[in-house]
């Protein structure tokens, strides 16, 4: 079989992505923002709001409104995971958004926090993650994989920071209930993107089945699955903590934190692209992976040191801040790609559904624990517990294997 010199011009080709690969990655990436948009839209206000709502004074049931949403989409990931290796990728994800929309037309129409809840919970069964992330995955090369999550890790920052930029401007605008019906009508826009944008794969052809059982029971896989995890546990507890932290030691009202959010979010996408590049080219993705997970260690110890000083200065926050989104976009980019590339072809989707799973999970317990934690405990102690669960995450990645550069002879051995 013949060999492609370093040099040649099919090689350097294979350095880009190719347009249907950026169409691909660019459309589902905006699918996926729309998913994480559900839950992040609604955390800066609506606690408030559920206060004008009949029982919205039980602290509890808000706080269930606003978690259930994570807690139905872990249920849902696996199935929706095995059911795209099965019937397909696309027609799953069209089910996942109608039952999205669905869900935001009913919290929409809401005038009860049961009924709100009940709209969340539906919006969260639409569990597409695991489903567009798997399709990433079956229409791009495998040289761009972690490009292509890159765009996906992207857009959960973004749609993060700019849901708590947006929310207080949109809810002053157009209500709740517009924010609802927002949601609801870019899911019936999304179905077209899927339909008429998103390529479709290539067919693929199935050689053995792979046993659920044996992707659980898979220790490289399981890594994984506790570190999305713990990295999702961790930012939603945080942000239990920071939008208060700005408005006590920077003075920046809620109406301004955007000021701090969209340039820190935007930093951090220019500062973590260098090295998940550099990783993929040289082989070197474990030493990148582990040294994010390092990164966002210090942070959590930062941030606790931080709160247990109330005379730090603020700058050190924002600073913080930047260190948490640099660290937090290179391991939402790799964690995806290592997945689908450790995953057997057959299974991806399954192997996709467990990971997502658990990082509804971790959205959930961050969200419950850290308020918790925050309430009994005192602020600074949500940054020791993140701190906790990222060791005991350094301490498990640091055992993981190295993957071969991509395209690599010793891949292609694998």
């Amino acid at each position: 079989m013949s060999t492609v010199s370093a040099t040649s011009p099919a090689d350097d080709i294979s350095t880009r992505m190719s347009a249907t690969e950026i169409r691909a990655s660019l459309s589902l990436a905006s699918i996926f923002a729309l998913r994480m948009l559900g839950m992040f839209l609604i955390l800066p206000v609506f606690a408030v709001h559920a206060k004008t709502l009949p029982g919205g004074d039980n602290a509890t049931l808000v706080g269930i409104a606003m978690g259930i949403y994570g807690l139905t989409q872990s249920f849902g990931q696996i199935p929706y995971g095995v059911a795209s290796d099965k019937y397909g990728r696309k027609r799953v994800i069209i089910i996942g958004l109608v039952l999205f929309a669905l869900g935001s037309f009913i919290a929409a129409a809401s005038d009860t926090l049961l009924w709100v809840t009940i709209g969340r919970a539906i919006q969260g069964a639409g569990a597409i993650s695991a489903a567009v992330t798997a399709l990433i995955a079956d229409t791009t090369r495998e040289e761009h994989r972690t490009k292509a999550m890159a765009m996906v890790g992207g857009s959960i920052g973004l749609t993060f920071a700019l849901s708590l930029i947006a929310a207080p401007v949109m809810y002053s605008l157009i209500g709740m209930g517009g924010i609802f019906a927002l949601t609801g009508m870019l899911s019936i826009l999304a179905i077209l993107v899927v339909v008429y944008v998103v390529p479709a794969p290539a067919p693929i052809t199935v050689t053995k089945r792979v046993p659920f059982s044996a992707i659980l029971a898979d220790k490289e896989l399981m890594r994984l699955n506790y570190g999305v995890f713990a990295l999702h546990m961790t930012q939603m507890a945080m942000f239990v903590v920071v939008p208060a932290a700005l408005v006590e030691y920077a003075g920046l009202p809620l109406a301004a934190h955007w000021k701090v959010y969209l340039p820190v979010v935007l930093a951090s996408f220019a500062l973590m692209l260098p090295p998940v590049f550099a990783g993929e080219r040289r082989g070197r993705m474990k030493a990148v992976f582990v040294g994010a997970i390092a990164l966002m260690l210090a942070v959590q110890v930062g941030l606790w040191l931080f709160m247990s000083q109330p005379g730090t200065h603020w700058l050190v926050l924002v600073g913080l801040l930047l260190a948490f989104f640099v660290s937090f976009n290179i391991l939402e980019a790799c964690q995806p790609s290592l997945v689908s590339r450790i995953a057997p072809a057959a299974a991806k989707g399954s192997a996709l559904g467990v990971y997502n799973t658990m990082q509804a999970l971790g959205l959930f317990c961050g969200g419950a624990f850290g308020g918790w934690l925050k309430q009994h405990v005192g602020a600074s102690s949500v940054f020791a517990v993140g701190a906790a669960l990222t060791v005991v995450w350094l301490i498990i990645a640091a055992s993981m294997k190295n993957l071969p550069r991509r395209g690599s002879a010793a891949e292609k051995a694998v």
